[in-house]
């Protein structure tokens, strides 16, 4: 079974300071038919205009991700992280126990473009941490690039849940197969250009969700980066 998700279908949020798009309920918005799929739990396009930000604030439990398309995400925490999180890079922070932090576009110019994504830890009460990796355009260029996942990787940080996160960019001739356990289920997010996933056509924000399906086939690009999860039913 696969499920189109239109782009223009999500929960849509304007603050003033930041616009969001919420894949799954979120904060005022509520779909009981979008609470999450599998263990993902949110996925917010968000955009923070320049010198505004998420001021401090906790999380506990959760496996919390952020990539940055453009500008780029000032992060502070009480483990005594202070990081600024450029576009490319993948961070994870595990709030477990407890956490406080900020997030700020201290840019006074350009907007902070980026996806915080959560996903449902299969361990909770651990100590909270934080992990930061830089993905390079070579290592996503037409293929899958496994950038989060259990036992983490060469560009992946290590997420403490039954969940992996793929990126990948896409030009016109190139394609790209993802085999699937059929007993589990999958997600696909179209971040940008178009693409046809298992022979449906995808504009930017479209996503696809999975259930009882061995494989994800990726064809006809057009400047596409694409995130992909293979998650827990």
């Amino acid at each position: 079974m696969i499920h189109l998700r239109k782009s223009e279908s999500r929960g849509h949020a304007d603050h003033g300071w930041l616009l969001s798009k919420h894949s799954f309920s979120f904060a005022s918005y509520y779909d009981p038919n979008f609470m999450g799929w599998g263990n993902l739990r949110v996925i917010n396009e968000d955009q923070i205009l320049p010198g505004k930000g998420f001021g401090t604030h906790g999380h506990r439990d959760m496996e919390i991700i952020s990539y940055v398309l453009s500008g780029e995400l000032a992060h502070k925490d009480d483990m005594g992280n202070v990081k600024g999180i450029p576009p490319g890079d993948i961070q994870r922070m595990s709030a477990g126990t407890g956490v406080m932090h900020s997030e700020f576009n201290h840019a006074p110019n350009s907007t902070t473009h980026f996806f915080q994504i959560w996903i449902q830890p299969n361990v909770v009460g651990i100590p909270p941490s934080y992990e930061q990796k830089t993905v390079s355009k070579q290592s996503k260029n037409g293929q899958l690039e496994l950038i989060a996942g259990p036992v983490g990787g060469a560009n992946a940080v290590k997420v403490h849940a039954d969940a992996k996160m793929y990126v990948g960019e896409f030009k016109s001739g190139q394609n790209a197969q993802l085999n699937l356990d059929p007993n589990r289920k999958a997600y696909v997010h179209l971040i940008k250009g178009q693409l046809s996933v298992n022979g449906l056509n995808l504009n930017a924000g479209d996503a696809l969700l999975f259930e009882q399906e061995s494989q994800i086939s990726m064809d006809h690009a057009q400047d596409a980066e694409v995130l992909v999860f293979d998650l827990c039913a």
